[in-house]
């Protein structure tokens, strides 16, 4: 009998990930690509984490640790909840994973069973999508408008709740693919709505520290319940370390723990020692943000004049989020037409919403300065070019 893939294997690609390896393929080639499809700082990893890091490896013994992670980082986590929230965690309610991929993972292997039904508003991260179905848990995707701030609202919940019981609500503030942050009072309103129907709340809070419109809000200051997913991927600019932390409810920290020790062992030692430098390079990472900072305003001047004009509140996290469907109805083709063209990678947008994508790119501004200059140089160029043509 011959091999087949699983069923759970036919998910949908990655797009930002398929767009990166083509990317590679023409710099391999010779050519000049300028990267704004994948949410990865441009910056090298801050001074204290390097440091940390040589200290690590001037030991000479990298092992195993405990599943939920070291304890020095996990008490470091939860004196920063209480220093920038004012919540008080234990360390012991904290698991140390494999990035926030491996957080997303153990959370929905530990707190869900198949067939379970997961709300999410759209747009969204496509990872979420993918790996709920491949666990055999059903997404249900809720188109999300500017007449909520593309917020998923409580009545939208309830009213799928009725119809048909929702296990758990994923959301993500800032957003991705937006940046867009959820006002406060939404978002006090999803979480009462959600505890008062025994639903989960996973929080995605893994672009916090880059907020730019607005303050961000950590979930654990609405509900003790919610379970918590970050990342030192992007704030800290350290997604190759592939190391992140999730806050959970005391129910769970036990099963993911059992489930943990199986799925990896544990989170790299190298990187959690590492990582618990970088809640002291603060001085650093505030300059990497100013840097996006002044990546996003330049697009937000420039994108309406090379015309681009509309676009999702970028309030953090370094995307825009555009709607090119005046340009096109099939943004996959325009996404590979600029990458192969003007040497521009950027995401086409049916990676995070499967209905209304197809008009939409996302561009990400994490990249450095010069390098978000030479892009708007290059797309406003080419668009000028289609215009006259």
């Amino acid at each position: 009998m011959p091999i087949k893939p699983s069923l759970r294997s036919a998910v949908e690609p990655f797009l930002a990930m398929d767009v990166l390896q083509r990317a590679g393929q023409l710099e391999r080639a010779g050519r000049s690509i300028l990267h704004m499809e994948v949410g990865q700082p441009g910056a090298p990893v801050p001074q204290p984490v390097r440091d940390a890091a040589a200290a690590a490896l001037r030991d000479g013994r990298i092992g195993y640790t405990e599943a939920l992670g070291i304890r020095p980082l996990r008490e470091r986590i939860s004196r920063y909840y209480q220093d920038r929230f004012g919540v008080s965690v234990s360390p012991d309610r904290i698991a140390i994973t494999t990035g926030s991929s491996g957080g997303f993972n153990l959370a929905f292997l530990a707190a869900l069973n198949p067939g379970d039904r997961v709300v999410m508003p759209t747009p969204a991260y496509p990872a979420y999508r993918n790996v709920l179905n491949a666990l055999g848990l059903v997404p249900v995707e809720v188109p999300v408008t500017e007449d909520t701030r593309w917020a998923l609202t409580p009545d939208q919940l309830l009213a799928l709740h009725d119809e048909e019981p929702v296990h758990a609500v994923l959301i993500a503030s800032p957003a991705n693919p937006s940046g867009t942050v959820m006002q406060s009072a939404d978002f006090q309103f999803l979480i009462d709505a959600c505890s008062e129907n025994n639903i989960l709340f996973i929080s995605d809070e893994i672009y916090h520290g880059l907020v730019f419109e607005g303050a961000e809000e950590t979930a654990l200051g609405h509900s003790d319940d919610a379970l918590i997913i970050n990342s030192f991927s992007k704030y800290y600019c350290m997604t190759g370390w592939r190391i992140g932390w999730m806050v959970l409810p005391e129910v769970l920290v036990r099963p993911v723990e059992r489930i943990a020790q199986s799925l990896y062992i544990s989170a790299p030692e190298l990187s959690q020692r590492a990582a618990i430098a970088a809640f002291d390079a603060t001085d650093e990472l505030e300059q990497i943000k100013d840097g996006y900072r002044r990546n996003r305003a330049r697009l937000l001047d420039a994108f309406p004049k090379i015309g681009i004009p509309d676009f999702l509140p970028v309030d953090g996290a370094f995307y825009l989020y555009a709607n090119v469907g005046h340009l096109t109805d099939d943004s996959a083709r325009l996404s590979a037409a600029l990458l192969e063209d003007i040497g521009l990678a950027v995401t086409p947008g049916a990676d995070f919403d499967q209905e209304r994508g197809a008009r939409y790119l996302r561009f990400s501004f994490a990249g450095t300065e010069a390098a978000v200059e030479e892009a708007i140089e290059r797309l406003g160029g080419w668009l000028s070019a289609k215009r006259n043509a």
